[in-house]
């Protein structure tokens, strides 16, 4: 993510709307973050298997050829890659089979295996199938394991393509909507570091990793701008929780949120797998989890 994190107007720094990803960048920071929260032992072993996926789409990604932007341009208000085509095309099924292939040389549970032996075998049409229902931001719930593999795959295609794009041709689309791809954000984040302005929100696409600025308080499900409330586990005595369940009392949905200024290390995939405890207290509630993670689904 290398463009110019603000723009100056009057003085004042405003933020930048989009960046987009550095595919081996940040994965591999994923991977790391992965092994981190793996060695403090919550969900160890399922975050230790994610690690070593984001360090294999890390690979994919460093060894692959850059992708050229769309030569269409999207109509007004519609994101950039269009996941229609991009579903049918030969070569999101060629880097789906190509990185089944590769998966198999990581250590993984024996369901996992099964399931990743089952896709690999299975029909073109099914194959096909499965990275349409990822595209659609769906999961079926009698095959989460192998929509799991599906899904990093289409992470690492649609990452691709969208470092490709041009950050200033970016521009809102709906509510929760990623610009870039048109997919659903995993969480956003409240940043802290020195690429943008304090402070500033920016959701994040589960698919493609390009981040978007939102307003700071903001439901990335319907839009709305009232009747939003936050609910953390806290500890007694414990510093301001780092991750929160920002919840809209508008549509019934909530997402996490997460300040990096009270933890910089926090991405938010690897993040929200690792406060699942969260999502187990949302569960208590009416609300319904909005946005998108595949590597939740079945949770």
């Amino acid at each position: 993510m290398s463009q110019q994190a603000t723009n100056i107007s009057g003085g004042v720094p405003t933020p930048v709307f989009a960046f987009l990803p550095v595919p081996a960048d940040v994965f591999s920071a994923r991977a790391a973050r992965f092994r981190k929260l793996a060695a403090e032992g919550l969900l160890a072993p399922y975050l230790a298997f994610l690690a070593d996926l984001s360090a294999l789409q890390a690979g994919i990604a460093a060894e692959a050829e850059p992708l050229a932007a769309p030569a269409t341009k999207p109509a007004c208000g519609m994101p950039h890659l269009d996941r229609a085509r991009l579903a049918q095309s030969p070569e999101l099924l060629a880097a789906l089979d190509a990185f089944l292939v590769r998966a198999r040389r990581l250590d993984m549970p024996a369901q996992a295996r099964l399931a990743l032996d089952a896709l690999a075998a299975a029909e073109e049409g099914e194959r096909r199938d499965a990275i349409t229902r990822v595209l659609s931001d769906e999961i079926p719930g009698d095959s989460v394991a192998a929509h799991l593999f599906a899904a990093a795959a289409m992470q690492v295609e649609l990452a691709r393509r969208a470092a490709g794009l041009e950050a200033d041709a970016l521009t809102p689309v709906a509510a929760g909507t990623c610009p870039a791809c048109g997919g659903k954000p995993v969480a956003s984040v409240v940043a802290a570091d020195l690429s943008t302005v304090e402070g500033t929100r920016y959701a994040c696409c589960a698919s493609c990793a390009t981040r978007w600025n939102e307003v700071r308080i903001k439901c990335l499900n319907c839009g709305s701008l009232k009747g939003i409330t936050y609910r953390a586990l806290e500890a007694e005595g414990a510093a301001e929780p780092a991750i929160k369940a920002e919840a809209c009392h508008e549509c019934g949905s909530w997402l996490k949120i997460m300040h990096q200024i009270r933890e910089a290390g926090l991405d938010p995939v690897a993040d929200d797998v690792a406060s699942l405890g969260l999502d187990l207290l949302m569960r208590e509630t009416d609300f319904i989890r909005a946005g998108f993670h595949p590597f939740l689904a079945g949770y």
